[in-house]
């Protein structure tokens, strides 16, 4: 089968042929149809996830169909359209899971960085991080729903935001994208936050109510204006962008970060104490969160704006994706 693999860290990416894997009694051998690239990706690229074993092939936005089912697996059937996203399978056993927490499992595995992902033709998977993909979306649409839209509509739907509250989504790019589109969805007074006016026709064609130039005007003004957010969705890496919104939380309000960045926000205790006000983070979620977030998304008409490479294209499109330059998600077809 042919696949991608990154061989040592900083290393290039390898088109190799490699014998298409056998599942174990608890795993699904897949056959990969789509597998969106993430920025998490870069993890691999460069080597700077802990205990990274190579060579590795990315790869964590994957959907196919089941090829062969291991010989204790009795949940999912052959020929079943499925997906697999960040949680890659978790141990059962640790404190975290047998509190039903498996997105904190102390010994959860990846996938793409645990295990060989979705950057091929074929990959294997643990039967626990399996989720069912609806008919109505494509395998292209759905890939990067496993990462990006699982981190979006999950942190969304387990804040305290009740259908009318002003939300607003701060970034309109691969995450933010689709956060807009969730809260409109939702039922939410949906507020797009760029600091370029160039977001602002696709942003209201997402469904956004109202736009702010972050560059050229208060945001925090705006907001209060609006009855202050009760969600700002974080999902542009930027701390200064983040903590420069934060006055504009209503009584209650509350951000969430989505964005990854290792700069610190800037608060004081003074402003989450007046108003009752918090910052939060969420991490992805486990495979029937993923499953939750595809189905909201066929129900809704929710989905990415993809652009699709092959998967001897990897090099063109890690990069574009890397760069910033996609609208906005990448996604590899074998």
């Amino acid at each position: 089968m042919k696949a991608v693999q990154v061989q040592e860290a900083g290393g290039d990416f390898k088109v190799v042929d490699l014998d298409i894997p056998s599942p174990s009694e608890h795993e699904v051998l897949i056959k990969v149809e789509a597998c969106g690239i993430c920025h998490s990706d870069n993890f691999v690229k460069e080597g700077t996830f802990p205990g990274l074993e190579y060579p590795r092939v990315p790869g964590h936005e994957v959907v196919g169909t089941i090829e062969k089912l291991g010989s204790e697996v009795s949940r999912w059937m052959e020929g079943q359209r499925v997906g697999v996203g960040w949680h890659g399978g978790h141990c059962f056993t640790c404190d975290p899971c047998r509190r039903g927490q498996f997105i904190n499992c102390e010994n959860a595995k990846i996938c793409g960085i645990s295990y060989d992902g979705g950057y091929s033709e074929y990959m294997v998977a643990p039967e626990e991080a399996i989720a069912s993909i609806p008919d109505e979306l494509t395998s292209e649409e759905a890939a990067p729903l496993l990462c990006a839209g699982i981190t979006v509509y999950n942190a969304m739907r387990n804040s305290n935001i009740k259908a009318g509250d002003v939300v607003a989504v701060q970034g309109i790019g691969g995450l933010g994208h689709l956060a807009v589109q969730y809260a409109c969805r939702m039922g939410m007074k949906t507020v797009a936050l760029s600091h370029s006016s160039e977001k602002k026709k696709l942003a209201e064609e997402l469904g956004a109510h109202h736009f702010i130039n972050t560059k050229e005007e208060d945001a925090v003004e705006k907001l209060q204006k609006l009855g202050g957010a009760k969600l700002i969705v974080a999902t542009a890496p930027h701390a200064d962008a983040i903590s420069s919104v934060i006055d504009g939380l209503g009584v209650d309000g509350e951000i969430v970060c989505i964005g990854a960045t290792p700069d610190n926000l800037e608060v004081s205790p003074m402003q989450l104490i007046m108003g009752r006000k918090a910052i939060s983070g969420w991490p992805s979620g486990t495979a029937i969160d993923s499953e939750d977030t595809l189905n909201f998304s066929a129900l809704t008409n929710t989905a990415p704006m993809i652009e699709t490479f092959s998967l001897d294209d990897v090099e063109e499109a890690f990069n574009k994706m890397m760069n910033n330059e996609a609208r906005f998600r990448v996604v590899l077809k074998p």
